[in-house]
């Protein structure tokens, strides 16, 4: 199996909303038999006759189906509600939802259990299998009313958006390993590629660039004795044609097909070696919450406080990735990762645009950049400086009056209301 086999495989398993109730099903057709072999040994029966027991049973059976429907819907209408209100692209997460998943699996269990345990019914009624299936149709519910508070909850601006940043904060971690000036080993050699490449594989896919397999490549360039460039940034879309991989010093040997499965393409972005993509979904939160058909400058607070969180997480990492070398301390692998300035546009650029005309934005974003600037690596803290006093230009030409000028020269934490 090649790596990208095994990648679409483990999200495959992990995206689908679909799978866990169909092993809930298996496991309660699987589990029906055992159960009624441990009756027939034990030969206990439940004090209800066979009609009355048919009688509950089948009403359970419609009441846990009618139960199924109305979870799926009630599902796919908050995540449509959630999307339209904050950003569509934090669907993935919400279906990935251990809590979500796990009572969808229990629920369908609890129907395929109690169907097949009516069918089973015959002059007497097998205590523990009649058991089981009341208690668990009574745990069901007790689980269904526990996710939708969970999920009611969750869907909150601030859950959706602490989420988020514990997210790419542990993302940013595996990108970059390494604290800025962390001691780390050399390279006996120069890092530079020398020449003009040999050859250029280009995509044969058309989507953007969701993860690579850096070890395998690197042990593809080794073998081969070669030096491989990935061309696109983690997060970048291609399209077929597009160059995907520059091979130097030769790296013949290496068919196209095999280094077109280093690489997972997909339709839309991931977490899983993008550590901008939690921007990205902050800053478009705080977009729509800025816009003027919602106008709502607190969300936009509450995105800013992950950003502030992200940025420093970036801050204090050594960003010089996307370089690996064999034992020798020969280059093999050269890819693109984001860098200081990269973040920093990405994570103050828009929202700045947005929310010019805020108080209560520009007095958050103020504070973020001053604290910022008086925590941060001092090398980092230059660009930090030119985003405030880009602020400060905003602020003498978006507000007239001299009152309110004053007022958003202040950072404040809270927006409007926080201590100075």
């Amino acid at each position: 199996m090649t790596w990208l086999q095994r990648h679409r495989l483990v999200n495959f398993f992990r995206n689908s909303v679909w799978l866990p109730p169909v092993l809930g099903m298996v496991i309660a057709l699987i589990i029906r038999p055992v159960v009624q072999d441990i009756d027939a040994m034990l030969g206990w029966k439940a004090p209800v006759s066979p009609d009355a027991a048919r009688a509950v049973l089948g009403i359970l059976v419609s009441a846990l189906l009618t139960f199924i429907v109305f979870v799926f819907s009630i599902l796919l209408l908050i995540v449509q509600i959630a999307s339209a209100q904050l950003s569509p692209r934090i669907i993935a997460p919400i279906y990935r939802s251990r809590v979500v998943r796990s009572s969808l699996a229990l629920f369908v269990f609890t129907f395929a259990y109690t169907l097949a345990a009516l069918a089973r019914i015959e002059d007497s009624v097998p205590q523990i299998s009649m058991w089981l299936a009341v208690y668990s149709s009574v745990l069901s519910i007790a689980v269904f009313l526990y996710m939708i508070d969970h999920v009611g909850k969750a869907l909150r601006p601030v859950i959706v958006l602490s989420t988020i940043g514990s997210l790419g904060q542990q993302v940013v971690e595996d990108v970059y390993p390494q604290l800025l000036g962390a001691s780390e080993a050399k390279p006996a050699t120069t890092p530079a590629f020398e020449g003009k490449p040999s050859r250029i594989v280009a995509s044969s896919r058309t989507g953007v660039v969701l993860a690579l397999d850096i070890d395998g490549l690197a042990e593809m360039a080794r073998r081969a004795d070669c030096q491989i460039e990935f061309v696109p940034l983690v997060g970048e879309f291609v399209t077929n044609g597009d160059p995907l991989f520059r091979l130097y010093d030769g790296a013949h040997a290496i068919p196209d097909l095999k280094l077109q499965h280093a690489v997972a393409i997909g339709a839309e972005r991931t977490s899983e070696q993008d550590p901008a993509f939690a921007f990205r979904i902050v800053v478009d939160i705080a977009a729509k919450a800025l816009s003027p058909a919602i106008n709502d400058p607190t969300t936009g607070v509450l995105a800013l406080d992950q950003i502030h969180r992200l940025l420093r997480s970036v801050a204090h990492r050594n960003l010089d990735t996307g370089r690996v070398y064999d034992g020798a301390g020969k280059l093999r692998l050269k890819y693109r990762t984001p860098d200081w300035e990269d973040f920093v546009l990405l994570a103050i650029t828009e929202i700045r645009q947005y929310g010019r005309e805020s108080i209560q934005i520009v007095r958050r974003m103020r504070a973020l950049l001053q604290n910022l600037i008086e925590t941060v690596p001092p090398q980092r803290a230059v660009l930090l400086r030119a985003e405030l006093e880009t602020i400060s230009r905003g602020v003498e030409v978006d507000f007239r009056d001299a009152e309110d000028r004053v007022r958003a020269g202040a950072g404040d934490s809270l927006g409007v209301g926080g201590g100075r």
